[in-house]
This record gives structure tokens, C-alpha cells and sequence, in this order.
């Protein structure tokens, strides 16, 4: 359907997307975004359509839900704009906003972000593209150097901190170790004398735990034989040998000073 919005109010729906990892940093929250939409779009004088939110999805993939309701809302007709804070809250990659462009163009709407640098002539669409390319390359960049840095503390024997440590254990003061939680723990160990020794079915257990009323790690009542199975074999609760640590330096993966601080004779956990 063409956009009639050359006769009518300039209709406009507000995008807001935030990542899980941007939940945890302060000033870039859906709110944040929100209030910086709706402040432009007043001045502007555009009729806001609808507020669209795509809490704790990644950039990196068009599949959102608040994506997909967008483009349904683009679809149907009568918007005359989309609007976002960033241009990286519609995509990471230039070539899905293109792609983006290119379908809302279809329905005589347009993509717009609050720091959008160039406009609709071949030059602004020049810069807009150069952009986002060094946007992309920025990107790439804090990737390589998060992944060199997750590299340099596995071999010197740190535990690389994620959002939640391993079932039994609690990160120490500085996210970069494990300490032993001996309550949940011990539920680990039941687990394994129960399979190893006992001979229980994975089911069996699951089927206790609940009737016991013990609390999932999430918190919760059901447990899931998967997450049960994936502990016995999880390289998180098995003692490594001396040689085993012999075999990390040797591939790059322990650095031989952290090694070298190491007992012989002892077994050592991740």
C-alpha cells in the first residue's frame, strides 16, 4: 500500500532495542531511547503510530519480535517513518539496513536514526555508508581485543567471568577465579555418586530432585535432564592431572609460570 502521509499526518513509529549485555550499562536503556524518540518526533511533528521495544535482542539478526512487528506496521501502510536513537539499534551489519532501506522504501516509508549524518542525495547515502563501515570496523575491533584478552587470562589460569559462574561455584572479589560454594556443591556431588555409584537414571534424578522440592540453579522446580546429563560431563567439575596441565602449556593454552606454581602431585579443577 503506497503512504499516504503527503496528505495526512506524518505518521511515525519509534524503534528501541537493547542487547542483554547493554541491559547492564547505565544510559543506554529502552527508557533512554524511548524519551530521545519521542522528544524528536514532537518536534518534528510527527503522529506517533507506536512504540515499538525489542528488550535483550542482539543487532546482529533482523529475527527480532519487535522487529518483525515493525515491518508488519511498515507493511500494512500509512507510516511515513521509522525511528531509532542509533542506527546500530536496527542492525549491526550495514547490509541489513540496506536490506531494511530497501524494503520500507517499497512502502513509501523511511529509515531514520537521531544520528544520521547524511540524507536522501547519492553523496549523503555515500557518507551514511562510510559510516556505518567504521562503525563495523570499530566493532570488529573491541571484538579481536576482548577475545585477546579472554586468551591472555586463560593462560594465565583465570576464569573468564560470563553472567552467571558454573552450578557449585561463586566467582571470588575479583571475577577472575572460582571459590566453592559447599551448599550447592554438595548437589553436584549427589549427582555424580548417584549416576556413577548408585546407578541412578538421569530421569531417576530429576524425578527425585523435584520431588524433594530442590530448586533448579535457575531457581525453579522443574528439572531438566539435559542440564543434569551436561554436568556429568562438564570439564568444570573433573580434577586434571599433572599432565594434563602439561598438555595445555604445550598448546599455548597455560602459561608455564602459572604452571609452574602448581603441585605435581595434586589435581587441579579449571
Amino acid at each position: 500500500m503506497p503512504n499516504t502521509n503527503d496528505h495526512g499526518p506524518k505518521r511515525a513509529v519509534l524503534y528501541a532495542r537493547v542487547s542483554t549485555d547493554e541491559q547492564a550499562r547505565s544510559g543506554y536503556s529502552l527508557a533512554q531511547q524511548l524519551e530521545a524518540l519521542r522528544d524528536y518526533a514532537a518536534r518534528e511533528g510527527y503522529e506517533v503510530l507506536e512504540e515499538v521495544l525489542d528488550p535483550g535482542q542482539s543487532g546482529a539478526s533482523l529475527e527480532r519480535p519487535g522487529m518483525d512487528r515493525v515491518r508488519d506496521l511498515v507493511s500494512a501502510g500509512g507510516v511515513f517513518v521509522v525511528l531509532a536513537q542509533d542506527r546500530d539499534r536496527f542492525a549491526r551489519e550495514p547490509v541489513y539496513l540496506f536490506y531494511l532501506q530497501e524494503e520500507f522504501a517499497e512502502h513509501g516509508t523511511a529509515l531514520r536514526a537521531l544520528n544520521d549524518r547524511g540524507d536522501e542525495s547519492p553523496e549523503g547515502e555515500l557518507t551514511t555508508g562510510i559510516l556505518d563501515q567504521i562503525a563495523r570496523y570499530e566493532r570488529l575491533k573491541i571484538a579481536e581485543r576482548s577475545r585477546r584478552g579472554k586468551l591472555r587470562k586463560a593462560r594465565e589460569g583465570k576464569v573468564i567471568a560470563t553472567k552467571r559462574p558454573h552450578y557449585g561455584y561463586r566467582y571470588n572479589a575479583s571475577r577472575d577465579g572460582y571459590e566453592v560454594d559447599d551448599e550447592i556443591m554438595a548437589v553436584v556431588k549427589r549427582i555424580f555418586r548417584m549416576v556413577g555409584t548408585e546407578g541412578v537414571a538421569i530421569r531417576g534424578v530429576k524425578r527425585i530432585f523435584e520431588r524433594e522440592g530442590l530448586p533448579t540453579p535457575e531457581g525453579k522446580k522443574i528439572w531438566g535432564q539435559f542440564f543434569i546429563r551436561e554436568a556429568i560431563r562438564d570439564d568444570a567439575y573433573r580434577p586434571h592431572s599433572w599432565k594434563e596441565i602439561e598438555r595445555l602449556v604445550a598448546k599455548g593454552q597455560m602459561a608455564a609460570e602459572v604452571a609452574s606454581r602448581l603441585d605435581p602431585q595434586k589435581r587441579y579443577g579449571i
